[in-house]
């Protein structure tokens, strides 16, 4: 089939039947919306394009940015559809924790402002209201930029309720349980809303990361009420999954459907189960579930190292369990001597705007992923050498030193962190952005 621009492959994404041998529900008939088969792999390519184009001339016209807070997928829909038209695109974000979107967005060009909160280890002390760093610079130059907003721009809803929801009754007809992953909360809230016309008893099921867990393009029960086309009571039901179990629900819909979705996708599959197999009882009629697979595994590949090694025959050490008998704590005086010391380094891994904000004099910035990549890959220091891990506050520096422990290190972590050591009184460093004259 021939198309003429990108844009016409936006939508129209196939759905394909669950085996009832894979999720093992008698009475309901289980359906993937497969979102990543959209041109730029995910989901949010629909609402990315259904923001811009009422105003893509406009906004060329005018010689301006777009401005967007996201992670990954609709900052990469944006950039790609503004290359395309000659739009300069500019993402701001606090959540970027998967190393692969980092480079890509970089390989598509974009501009990336990266702010306090990347790493596991967030510090609070440093500014990253997201959205408040957009206003500002707006203010600053408001003839500059075009700000799509997608987490309170009602056309991100409309354009699910155009395409997403009409695509699916056009293809099996009313359907029982709408099943997908909270982000911003637009595919599900506008697919249900244009299924309901056709089923009003319609399940509209919403699926989060438990308690303070982190997956991919979903947020916590608690980071929802930030998103304001959020509204709990579009939803029968919200699901809360952790990181294990989406990653499992990954790799049965890889290994057992072929379906190559990436943790949200499994996340939305889990939480589907969960919900149903109370709902799995005889009826009427044989009753139709279909949840949103929203993109790609490939992007995600060292979040699922980090988080499960085993899945690539490594040694799988739990964060919050790691698997060392004890690993030396060091006082914030103790370090304030120790650090003269030419083989004592000092390893600070939070994430850059947090490190640039405020560090221990001398420190080097690893963030912590990619520290425990380095580890996993080979031996990246000098066995002479003594190291201090030092974070936020001493929890997770704490976890990453005991796995340098395992590794054969010797190693510190600093009690209480980056607090301690700023309360106690010492010296912060402060990294100072190079002019274009330097």
């Amino acid at each position: 089939m021939l198309y003429n621009h990108i844009t016409d492959l936006i939508g129209n994404t196939p759905l394909l039947k669950i085996d009832p041998k894979i999720h093992g529900l008698k009475h309901i008939d289980m359906y993937a919306k497969l979102e990543y088969y959209n041109p730029f792999g995910s989901v949010k390519d629909r609402i990315a394009w259904g923001m811009i184009k009422d105003d893509i001339h406009t906004i060329a016209k005018k010689n301006q940015t777009i401005i967007e807070a996201s992670s990954g997928n609709t900052v990469k829909a944006l950039q790609l559809l503004g290359s395309v038209h000659g739009i300069p695109v500019e993402a701001m974000t606090n959540r970027i924790k998967v190393d692969e979107v980092r480079q890509l967005l970089k390989l598509m060009g974009a501009e990336v402002t990266e702010l306090p909160g990347l790493s596991e280890c967030p510090d609070p002390t440093a500014p990253q209201d997201v959205f408040s760093m957009i206003k500002e610079r707006m203010a600053g130059s408001p003839d500059k930029y075009y700000y799509p907003s997608q987490y309170t721009n009602e056309k991100n809803t409309s354009t699910h309720y155009e395409t997403t929801g009409q695509e699916i009754f056009n293809d099996l007809g009313s359907i029982d349980y709408l099943i997908g992953g909270l982000g911003t909360a637009g595919s599900t809230a506008g697919t249900s809303r244009a299924l309901k016309k056709h089923n009003n008893k319609l399940a509209t099921i919403g699926v989060v990361a438990g308690g303070d867990d982190f997956i991919p393009g979903i947020r916590t029960i608690h980071e929802m009420w930030e998103v304001g086309l959020f509204d709990k009571a579009n939803y029968t039901s919200i699901e809360e999954v952790s990181s294990h179990a989406a990653i499992d629900g990954m790799i049965t819909l890889l290994r057992r459907s072929g379906i190559t979705g990436g943790p949200t996708t499994g996340a939305a599959f889990v939480g589907a189960l969960q919900y149903l197999r109370s709902q799995d009882k005889p009826s009427k009629h044989r009753k139709k579930a279909v949840f949103i697979a929203s993109d790609r595994i490939e992007w995600y590949v060292s979040y699922l190292r980090s988080r499960r090694p085993d899945l690539f025959g490594e040694i799988s050490v739990e964060d919050d369990e790691p698997e060392y008998v004890d690993v030396l704590p060091i006082l914030p005086h103790q370090l304030d001597r120790q650090r003269r010391n030419k083989d004592v380094f000092v390893l600070d891994i939070r994430g850059q705007a947090a490190y640039d904000f405020g560090h221990i004099p001398g420190a080097l910035n690893i963030r912590d992923d990619l520290l425990l990549q380095l580890l996993r890959e080979g031996e990246p220091f000098p066995r002479h050498m003594q190291f201090i891990i030092a974070c936020a506050a001493g929890k997770r520096s704490e976890a990453v030193a005991g796995i340098m422990q395992q590794k054969g290190y010797e190693v510190s972590h600093l009690h209480g962190g980056i607090g301690a050591w700023r309360d106690a009184g010492y010296e912060m460093e402060i990294t100072t952005p190079a002019t274009d004259d330097e």
